[in-house]
């Protein structure tokens, strides 16, 4: 089993009504989120660790992560707000402004956490479950728990008008980066977090750091996927682009969804990942995450829309 670590929320998507008015349509989301109902899409055993709020968008994300086979024994559902996030695009592009004061999956603290089965072989974290406090020094203590047993995958997914620390911020990335096996990271990112667009530099710093994959997305410019010992560019799959939300949620899905089922998930396999195993990761990541491009929202594939 894979068990995604963080934030649900309620995206509040732009639209217009019939009458021409501009709307906002309340659509389940969260980077986490969106990761766990891929993975169960995609055919993956998956969990989900977070706080969800009993309020009726709660219950909404209950229902999507159920919808999409994700299991909810490690959720905790209590009588907190759910997180809000109004969207703004531009030119497809995804602007966020965050409304998560005392929210369900901000408030957890070290108590809340779970035992986890023997049969969870890899836990996935990131975005802004990371930020905020208590839920961010709760994750940071799993994942110190479980790193030295458990595949540990991070995507830092920086939505920065959240950050409101960024030096602390930054040291817990740098913290958590150490501890990951695999970190799926855009280019964006490395950019906001280096400060530097030199994607060659930031992936060996973090693969020095502990770091064994690091995969770097750079939308229509495709995909660079490292390792210590190999590192490769892929194209972008040309695709229609509806708007990106979910995108790289679904890429990170899928990345992961394949090494799963190739039986390559494990300590020992990531720290010594072959060249065929890596490729096709990649590939697979990129064909689920066209699919969720090309759909409005974060709609990522099911299993046979990729077996076509």
């Amino acid at each position: 089993m894979i068990v995604c670590c963080g934030e649900a929320l309620i995206d509040m998507l732009p639209r217009t009504s019939k009458e021409g008015a501009a709307v906002y349509q309340p659509l389940n989301g969260g980077s986490i989120f969106n990761t766990a109902i891929a993975l169960g899409r995609l055919g993956i055993i998956t969990g989900f660790f977070s706080g969800l709020s009993t309020d009726f968008f709660g219950e909404s994300l209950v229902a999507g992560l159920k919808a999409s086979n994700v299991d909810l024994k490690y959720t905790k559902i209590w009588d907190r707000p759910s997180t809000l996030a109004f969207v703004k695009l531009d030119n497809g592009q995804a602007r966020y402004s965050f409304f998560d004061e005392n929210s369900a999956s901000r408030m957890l603290t070290t108590k809340d956490l779970p035992k986890l089965a023997a049969d969870v072989n890899a836990l996935h974290f990131g975005s802004i479950s990371l930020i905020p406090e208590p839920g961010g020094s709760t994750l940071e203590a799993l994942m110190v728990r479980e790193a030295e047993t458990r595949v540990i995958c991070l995507d830092p997914n920086i939505r920065a008008s959240f950050i409101k620390d960024r030096r602390g911020y930054l040291e817990r990335i740098n913290r958590l980066i150490a501890m990951c096996d695999i970190l799926k990271i855009s280019d964006e990112d490395i950019t906001w977090i280096t400060g530097k667009t030199d994607l060659t530099a930031a992936a060996k710093k973090w693969l020095n750091a502990g770091a064994k994959v690091v995969v770097v997305t750079r939308g229509e410019n495709g995909v660079e996927a490292f390792t210590k010992g190999l590192s490769f560019k892929q194209p972008s799959i040309n695709v229609k682009v509806v708007d990106t939300v979910g995108a790289g949620d679904t890429f990170t899905a899928g990345f992961l969804a394949s090494l799963q089922k190739a039986g390559k998930l494990n300590k020992a396999a990531v720290s010594y990942l072959d060249e065929t195993s890596l490729r096709n990761a990649v590939a697979y990541a990129a064909r689920a995450a066209a699919v969720t491009v090309s759909r409005a929202g974060a709609n990522p594939p099911w299993l046979h829309e990729l077996q076509t």
